[in-house]
């Protein structure tokens, strides 16, 4: 699929702001302040991320044989589900130790980053 990337960012999109709203309305009287914090940590990733997969989306039309952009692409996919999911997960369950996880989301999102101006100084 050609627009891969573009239908992911608006589904990321769409998702994290559902997030936001469902943490600022719903489970503002049921995390405590620090889970409540953390939920809207993985939101904020989540929707900055989104906005990353559009850009690759857009670029991916521009460069359509860039390996290394698409590979930026699916690591912001997995780094938002690394990262965004750990934290969703860690602040609904309250499991501490799922917070392991979110450094290796962190890590795709570095990667991610570092393919997205390699790729762009190749070009």
């Amino acid at each position: 699929m050609q627009n891969l990337f573009l239908v992911m960012a608006g589904v990321n999109g769409f998702v994290a702001v559902a997030l936001g709203a469902f943490a600022a309305h719903g489970l503002k009287n049921m995390l405590s302040p620090d889970l409540l914090v953390t939920f809207q940590t993985g939101v904020q990733y989540h929707m900055y991320h989104a906005l990353a997969l559009f850009g690759i989306g857009l670029l991916t039309l521009h460069f359509p044989n860039q390996t290394l952009l698409k590979t930026a692409g699916y690591l912001f996919l997995v780094g938002i589900v690394l990262f965004s999911g750990s934290l969703y997960v860690l602040a609904l369950s309250g499991i501490r130790w799922l917070g392991a996880i979110t450094p290796l989301g962190g890590v795709a999102f570095l990667a991610a980053w570092a393919l997205l101006a390699w790729s762009m100084l190749r070009t």
